[in-house]
């Protein structure tokens, strides 16, 4: 066990952990943030997404102890009345349909929006490769993207 000084949502967090415990579990299981998702263990689905510094990142594979002083940012953390224009724009879309990927999918798409803020079809299809949807609503994921990016 270790003692990790962790900046997550804008806020200092504590914890005592294993350096090799992956964020994602720091997450839930020890600071209770239960938007980020465990999916497939192998940073493939992209269900548990968060930002390090503002890159979107598979929080499932990347140890605690690799974090350092870097900005962590969940889902909880996006915005603090769920009124960021991707929430937004995924209300508006009727995007989720199980709902269980949708936290990561917003993480990721506020990643590319904050470093492209005008993206075209194939840089939404590129950037958001490998987030699975099991319902595949692709298409409304897309569209709320782009419905964002005008508010944004």
């Amino acid at each position: 066990m270790a003692l990790f000084n962790l900046h997550i949502n804008g806020e200092q967090r504590e914890v005592d952990v294993d350096p090799d415990m992956p964020i994602l579990w720091v997450l839930r299981d020890h600071l209770k943030l239960l938007g980020t998702k465990y999916g497939c263990g192998i940073a493939q689905c992209g269900a548990c997404t968060v930002h390090l510094n503002g890159i979107a990142v598979r929080s499932c594979s990347l140890p605690v102890s690799s974090i350092g002083d870097s900005a962590i940012t969940t889902i909880e953390g996006l915005s603090a009345n769920a009124d960021h224009a991707l929430q937004e724009a995924w209300r508006k879309h009727d995007v989720p349909q199980c709902g269980y990927c949708q936290a990561g999918q917003i993480m990721n798409a506020a990643s590319l929006l904050a470093q492209n803020p005008d993206p075209s079809e194939q840089d939404i299809e590129n950037a958001m490769n490998g987030n699975i949807c099991r319902c595949c609503t692709y298409n409304k994921i897309k569209a709320a993207i782009q419905t964002a990016a005008q508010n944004v």
